[in-house]
């Protein structure tokens, strides 16, 4: 079992090779109706809080490996959207998704839920100004205002905030984007990190971030939790899930699901999910629909 990490920066050559299949990256594709391929891809995202979380990922994908009995290749992926689409090719097996990209993901490649964890804290977006704001109170008051959303790829640095936008205030989420319809303007920061920093600097009036992120930064020295309050919130993002392609054997999925149960090692869930004490446990298309129902009210819709 090896470890390779995906960047933007790949060339088209490399991430059309592994990704789309250009050269077969599993040469017993026709036969996984009847048997198991000798190797399959599992797709983690690296973990921008806790870089020690990569060796955990590589010792995870040998520990499915073992229990398989078959090859596991463990690589980490910079972007959903690359990986759904190298699972709708084929060439990736099982992957961590986002809420969204759950619902993407089973509409590109037939991928079906495995498992998620629990969650050890309450994970929603934050719309955050600077403490000493005291034109900005509540939500209404950022008519008008600069803003910055993290990625439209995120769950909590784009579409749950972005929802509680259209929910809360009556807006349209067609044009929420838009210069002077409701902020005066909306940047993209990159990262959540960046948008706290935006706002202590001033760069932007207001911003959402993963609720955590700002006692993150502050046990980290990055910032003054002090420095900042928060005047919003967004509904409760689902945890991310596993998900596996459709098309794998039968037998092989229910023996993937059987690990993930069953691993108890405490060291990978405090590095990866931070909390000893969790483990991995079955979902149900249920625990997602709220995310689906997100989608909906934002227009986001998947296919081709």
């Amino acid at each position: 079992m090896k470890t390779r990490r995906f960047t933007k920066w790949l060339s088209t050559l490399c991430v059309c090779s592994i990704l789309f299949g250009c050269a077969s990256a599993n040469p017993d594709s026709e036969k996984q109706d009847t048997q198991w391929p000798k190797k399959i891809v599992l797709v983690q995202m690296p973990n921008e809080n806790n870089p020690a979380a990569d060796s955990q990922h590589e010792k995870f994908g040998q520990a499915l490996s073992e229990y398989l009995g078959i090859e596991v290749e463990a690589m980490e992926a910079s972007e959903y959207t690359a990986a759904i689409e190298g699972m709708a090719g084929g060439n990736i097996d099982v992957m961590l998704v986002s809420p969204m990209s759950y619902f993407q993901a089973k509409e590109r490649a037939g991928a079906e839920l495995l498992v998620s964890t629990p969650m050890s804290a309450e994970y929603v977006s934050a719309f955050i100004v600077r403490s000493d704001r005291d034109d900005i109170t509540g939500m209404e008051d950022l008519r008008g205002k600069t803003f910055a959303f993290v990625d439209q790829a995120s769950s909590s640095g784009y579409l749950y905030p972005k929802a509680a936008l259209v929910k809360q205030l009556n807006l349209d989420p067609d044009q929420l984007e838009s210069s002077d319809y409701f902020f005066k303007t909306v940047a993209f920061s990159g990262s959540h990190t960046t948008s706290v920093s935006g706002v202590q600097m001033g760069d932007y009036d207001a911003a959402c971030v993963a609720k955590s992120i700002i006692a993150q930064m502050a046990e980290a020295g990055a910032v003054n939790a002090e420095d900042f309050k928060i005047i919003g919130s967004s509904d409760i993002i689902p945890n991310p899930a596993y998900v596996a392609r459709g098309s794998l054997p039968e037998d092989l999925k229910a023996k993937i699901k059987a690990f993930f149960l069953s691993y108890k090692d405490a060291d990978y869930f405090e590095a990866v999910h931070g909390n000893r004490d969790i483990r991995f446990v079955e979902v149900t298309e249920d625990d997602y629909q709220p995310a689906k129902e997100m989608l909906d009210l934002l227009h986001i819709e998947f296919g081709d």
